[in-house]
């Protein structure tokens, strides 16, 4: 029985299709001359009728009949698809199942080739089309391609694929585009205000620009105040930016209210025009050459109608006070553009808060880098007084370090993780050497380490550019540092700047507990704020000293890596941070982290805040900066956070 039951429901399922098919090949036949010859006019009708089939069959027809892919048999209009067998033959094939149906002579066919309009309507039926199809590539691309170009005859099949729509991410795409279609097109007016006033907390881009066309308007003049019922703005020339006076009098002028006010050059057009005998008006030429007798020359002109009369500057006044002048809305209905008013009110209101937020983040994230460069320099300057001006090339060979590091491990995300530790251990071990074999003789002589360090900087610099070159050296973050992250389309910051600022907290958290919580912390301190006693309690100040380079230098290899993910890796990238580094430690407070991290703030924040005024020059950003951290100094000498110890003495 049940095979009884499954052989009956075969049957009627193909001959349903076979109906399908055989009606829809009478459908194309019945309209085939609408769909050899189409035009605009006939286009959309026989679209429409064919798209009430099956979707993959209509489909099919239409991107054919688009791509120029339909052919024709010229005795009786048959539509086919062909496929070339000779130069002289072709094969047609059905247009449902795509069957051979056999060889004709190429001279009974011919192409249809529809008009660019035509393309147009049938590239926009199958767009909406794919938004019904079963497969959700389909329907998201029909989404992208809507989105990108939208229009009238959207808004309708886009409504009726979001009642049917099963795909909940998708469908949430769907409902926004429609409401900003629903904006642009729909006729009624409830409807539309409520999608308007639905934007309200929406600061997207495309949302702007969908609404700001809204409030489009055209300059309009009249002799008396506008209609009440015509949504009107009056306008004051005298404070209006986009209509000057001359521009004001000259729609005066092309209503008829006022004469042609006569430039110069028209005037001595005129003159020359009506030379005469050597003389104008009987004004010799000799005499034209002061403003006196060219004024009475074209006088006679306007007395004799041989020129127009010129206008005098209190009549164009005159003119321009009587006239109304005001900015009409293309749009006629009151109740949207209050709507669009507001919405674009609120929108704004939240995009000026965003702005803050996208400043302030900003900030924070370049006075994490200023924060990261400068946390090893805090550290060799602030507690052990050394004036160490190699610091940035210690972030520069941190960088070439992750460099080499991703040259031997291709995954990125295991090569970062390796350069922290291995950038560390280099710069450490490169600080230690750089300790026993030049710093540890300069002691208490600030002035000597300035000079020596700055000659290590030089020779390091020049090393780095004999190893590596002088072009920049990639140093490429992992996938899941790409891109930024998005609060809206304001707000965003780069993963990679997220990172950093993450990395900055932990090495200030690391440092904190290493300088508070650890023996090598306790006698850190002790050393700093009283070497001849602490070397009395048992501790050596020359090896502390060691350890407390060695260790700054190491953290500064680590902020190389960091830098160098978005940084330019080349010989000269410390330099770009050295600056700032010493500004951060200096204004924050000598020696102490609390006033590096206060320090980092302030400079960054700073930074940012000047650049907002000025965005298009950074260096006037810095060098503004540079004067504020000067006067800044003259009024607190020690920084934010003063330093107790043998580095304040000092």
């Amino acid at each position: 029985m049940q095979i009884i039951s499954k052989i009956i429901f075969f049957i009627i399922l193909f001959s349903n299709s076979a109906f399908a098919q055989a009606k829809f090949q009478s459908l194309v036949q019945s309209q085939a001359l609408s769909i050899i010859k189409p035009s605009v006019k006939t286009a959309p009708n026989v679209i429409d009728a064919i798209q009430t089939f099956d979707s993959k069959i209509s489909n099919n027809f239409l991107l054919a009949w688009k791509q120029k892919k339909l052919w024709y048999q010229r005795n009786d209009n048959s539509i086919f698809f062909v496929k070339s067998h000779t130069n002289s033959q072709y094969y047609i094939f059905d247009l449902v199942t795509n069957k051979n149906l056999g060889l004709v002579e190429k001279n009974t066919l011919k192409q249809i080739k529809p008009n660019s309009g035509v393309r147009k309507l049938i590239g926009s039926a199958l767009v909406t089309s794919q938004l019904n199809s079963h497969l959700i590539k389909n329907r998201i691309s029909s989404l992208e391609n809507i989105s990108r170009n939208p229009k009238a005859i959207h808004l309708n099949p886009l409504r009726e694929a979001l009642s049917k729509e099963s795909d909940e991410n998708l469908k949430i795409q769907m409902i926004r585009l429609e409401r900003l279609l629903t904006v642009k097109y729909e006729i009624n007016e409830t409807i539309r205000k409520s999608a308007i006033l639905s934007f309200a907390n929406d600061l997207s881009l495309d949302v702007r620009a969908t609404l700001n066309p809204i409030l489009n308007t055209t300059i309009e003049v009249s002799q008396s105040p506008p209609d009440p019922g015509t949504y009107a703005d009056i306008i004051d020339i005298e404070n209006f930016s986009k209509l000057n006076r001359s521009q004001a009098y000259e729609m005066i002028v092309s209503k008829g209210w006022a004469s042609k006010d006569i430039s110069e050059e028209m005037k001595r057009s005129s003159l020359i025009k009506n030379i005469k005998n050597g003389e104008v008006s009987g004004i010799k030429i000799k005499n034209l050459n002061t403003e006196k007798f060219r004024e009475l020359a074209y006088s006679r002109l306007v007395s004799s109608g041989l020129a127009p009369k010129d206008v005098s500057e209190p009549e164009i006044q005159r003119a321009i006070d009587n006239t109304f002048f005001y900015k009409k809305y293309i749009e006629k209905s009151p109740s949207i553009i209050l709507a669009t008013k507001e919405t674009l009110d609120n929108i704004q209101n939240k995009v000026h808060i965003s702005r803050a937020i996208d400043l302030f983040l900003d900030a924070l994230s370049l006075a994490s880098i200023f924060f990261l460069a400068a946390i090893g320099l805090a550290i060799t300057f602030g507690v052990m007084g050394v004036i160490n001006m190699a610091h940035g090339e210690f972030i520069m060979m941190g960088a070439y370090t992750g460099y080499l590091v991703q040259q031997y491990v291709p995954n990125y995300t295991v090569s970062i993780i390796l350069a922290l530790p291995i950038a560390f251990a280099v710069t450490f071990i490169a600080g230690i050497l750089m300790e026993r074999s030049i710093i540890r003789y300069l002691y208490h002589r600030p002035l000597e380490t300035l000079l020596a360090t700055f000659g290590v900087s030089i020779a390091l610099q020049q090393l780095a550019k004999n190893i590596f070159g002088t072009q920049a050296r990639p140093l490429t973050s992992p996938d899941w540092l790409d891109g930024s992250m998005i609060i809206n389309d304001v707000i965003s910051i780069s993963w990679i700047r997220v990172a950093i600022f993450c990395l900055s907290l932990l090495f200030f958290a690391m440092l904190w507990f290493t300088l508070n919580k650890t023996r090598l912390g306790l006698e850190t301190r002790a050393v700093t704020q009283n070497p001849k006693m602490a070397a009395s309690m048992g501790i050596n100040p020359d090896k502390i000293n060691m350890l407390t380079f060695g260790l700054g230098s190491g953290i500064a290899g680590i902020a190389g890596v960091a830098i160098g993910l978005f940084a330019k890796v080349t010989s000269e990238l410390g330099s770009d941070y050295i600056v700032q580094s010493f500004m951060t430690v200096v204004v924050g407070g000598v020696g102490n982290i609390w006033g590096t991290l206060a320090g980092a703030g302030l400079i960054g924040f700073l930074q940012k805040s000047i650049e907002w005024f000025n965005p298009s020059n950074t260096l006037a950003a810095q060098t503004f900066m540079i004067v504020f951290i000067i006067i800044f100094i003259q009024f607190r000498p020690r920084g934010i956070i003063a330093l107790k110890g043998r580095a304040a003495g000092d």
